[in-house]
């Protein structure tokens, strides 16, 4: 088998719908804090170009960097212990200038690794026994990522774990068996969860439980989403936002600036691109043949709506708080760099076509 790269097949729809995202996220984040903006188109370009690079090589090339990438990774999530720490976590590595975000890295690297072990094993030869090996690869970033603490971006790696064994072929039943037990046992995982995790959750019940402290912020959230009706408030008339009761509204709550200034017709558009890049790109794990590319764009799609989800669901008081960035939107170098990368694979998949 070999790649064939047929340029015909370069998605314009998949390449230029993230970049209108990323740039009504820098108008919100221009909104959020003026200051910011510059940063943010910085990291924006980057990420289109190396976008554009990744699309010189064909993606079977990157099983042979899979376990140096991800081996990387782990250092990397190891070394932020040594750093000091930042709001009460250890998540960044300062390069000067710049933080890195090692857990955006490590998305990533558990996808590729888990694409190349599921590629390299058919399911019907790997006994029971035998899926140690996966559940060890997502596990070790998983509990590394955990104990920053990065609750949040910790969970997103298990549906994403659950959608590769899909495609493996573990059976639906086996799988919903599997989160039964979970959601079984969930009242255990709260004993380990900081304090501030715990306060969070029961916030999530009733925010008015401590509405000038750990509820505050989703209910300015709810707020701001709320208020802004139809079509919004307009550019840089949120209340909210410029009247500075809207915490995290460059990061975490940032689509409360978008719904507040842009009303409800400014969140359908967003989440009418967000759907279509998402559909584009299970649609394109579907028709892969090879299952490198096809667990690859499938754990690259669901890394993505789950993070959407999560995000918008967190700021509407759907979800708990989890401190999980709206990709391409959020201010955060990190996150939009790695996040169109992850696309920039996305077009690789579907350009180099497999030969067999």
């Amino acid at each position: 088998m070999r790649g064939q790269t047929r340029f015909r097949d370069f998605d314009r729809g998949l390449f230029l719908a993230p970049i209108l995202i990323c740039l009504i996220g820098a108008l919100s984040v221009y909104s959020a804090g003026q200051t910011l903006v510059n940063k943010q188109l910085l990291w924006m370009g980057v990420g289109i170009l190396l976008m554009l690079l990744f699309l010189r090589t064909s993606y079977f090339k990157l099983q042979d960097f899979a376990w140096p990438f991800y081996i990387g990774s782990l250092i990397l999530l190891a070394a932020v212990f040594f750093t000091p720490a930042r709001f009460g976590a250890r998540r960044w590595i300062d390069l000067g200038g710049f933080s890195l975000q090692p857990s955006e890295l490590a998305k990533l690297a558990v996808i590729l690794i888990l694409a190349r072990f599921f590629s390299d094993h058919r399911r019907e030869y790997v006994s029971k026994r035998g899926l140690w090996r996966p559940i060890l690869y997502a596990a070790a970033p998983f509990f590394l990522i955990l104990k920053e603490p990065d609750l949040g971006t910790a969970l997103i790696l298990v549906p994403v774990f659950f959608a590769m064994l899909y495609v493996w072929g573990v059976r639906a039943k086996t799988l919903l068996g599997q989160i039964a037990l979970g959601l079984l046992l969930s009242p255990l995982f709260v004993l380990f969860l900081k304090e501030y995790q715990r306060t969070r959750l029961l916030v999530f019940l009733n925010p008015n439980l401590d509405p000038l402290g750990a509820g505050y912020t989703i209910i300015q959230s709810k707020i701001a989403i709320g208020s802004g009706g139809l079509i919004g408030k307009g550019f840089l008339g949120g209340t909210q936002t410029h009247l500075q009761f809207l915490p995290e509204k460059h990061t975490d709550f940032i689509f409360g600036v978008l719904a507040e200034e842009g009303g409800l017709a400014a969140s359908l558009c967003l989440l009418i691109l967000f759907a279509y890049v998402i559909k584009k790109g299970f649609d394109i794990a579907a028709q892969t043949p090879d299952r490198f590319g096809s667990q690859l764009a499938c754990g690259i799609s669901t890394l993505l709506a789950v993070q959407v989800f999560i995000n918008m669901g967190m700021t509407m008081g759907l979800l708990p708080v989890v401190g999980v960035p709206l990709p391409l939107v959020s201010y955060g170098g990190s996150s939009v760099v790695m996040t169109m990368v992850s696309l920039g694979l996305l077009l690789n998949i579907k350009l180099h076509k497999p030969l067999f």
